[in-house]
């Protein structure tokens, strides 16, 4: 599943070729992917307006038009690609914007998993989805003592992936920051330190940042859009890998709230 790192390389890939276009129509293959509003109000809706902006909040792309945003989330395996009209409808090819200009934009779900909305502006982060999301993991307002009051009797691991308290964690990097702040997935996250929760804040500040200069990571079911690779699954230090890069011990896999993990069982006591 694409995290933030993907998904911010998703959007900065889409912001070179779509800026500026105008949405004549939109096709709706598979309606469960609109979760709001009904499909032939979304249809209504979206006519006629210009993309100005591509943001991202956690893992939703937010596609900024005149009167709304679409909020897309790409779930397991959703894509966007960018075609000609001409070119024929491929088999997962299941909503369809048509722009203005013979382009078209086409997300692409083998799954059929992914989230569309689109929601007045004024209202985006006043009612669902984003209303319940957490802290972005740059907000200043990220800090231990926000960690501290967040953080449940829960394992660390199961925490990190609640999206109402940092966005745009999932379980690649999830791992990733446990090992690089030395903390077993398996701790209580209301029993962390302060500096805990500072080595916490820092490192997925510091490994979300590499991970989006590297275009992300590309690894099982999530393939990056077209020219977008994921270049960070050559840096990944415990995620499906065998040894321990500081103890050369084997690293251990378990499963946390029902993902699998990756930890060195002496580094991450």
């Amino acid at each position: 599943m694409p995290e933030l790192p993907e998904v911010e390389t998703v959007r900065r890939a889409l912001k070179k070729e779509v800026l500026n276009k105008k949405i004549l129509s939109a096709s709706i293959y598979w309606s469960n992917i609109i979760a709001y509003p009904e499909v032939k109000e979304f249809e209504k809706k979206i006519k006629n307006q210009v993309i100005l902006d591509i943001n991202r909040y956690g893992k939703w792309l937010m596609f900024e038009l005149n009167d709304y945003y679409l909020l897309s989330h790409l779930r397991m395996e959703g894509k966007y690609f960018i075609k000609n009209k001409k070119d024929p409808k491929e088999k997962h090819q299941h909503v369809i914007f048509h722009f203005d200009d013979d382009v078209d934009l086409r997300y692409n779900d083998t799954r059929k998993f992914g989230k569309m909305y689109l929601i007045k502006k004024e209202e985006v982060y006043n009612v669902k989805p984003l209303k319940d999301l957490g802290l972005e993991p740059w907000d200043i307002k990220l800090t231990p003592k926000y960690l501290k009051e967040k953080f449940h009797h829960k394992p660390i691991k199961t925490e990190l992936l609640d999206q109402s308290i940092i966005v745009g964690i999932g379980n690649i990097y999830a791992d990733e920051i446990l090992f690089k702040s030395k903390i077993n997935p398996l701790k209580q996250a209301a029993t962390l330190t302060k500096k805990d929760c500072q080595n916490i804040i820092d490192n997925t500040r510091d490994i979300l940042s590499k991970a989006i200069e590297n275009g992300g990571t590309t690894i099982k079911s999530y393939t990056s859009s077209e020219g977008v690779h994921g270049r960070f699954q050559s840096e990944l230090l415990v995620h499906t890998k065998k040894q321990c890069p500081i103890c050369k011990n084997s690293i251990s896999k378990i499963t946390v709230g029902g993902r699998g993990t990756y930890y060195c069982k002496k580094c991450q006591k």
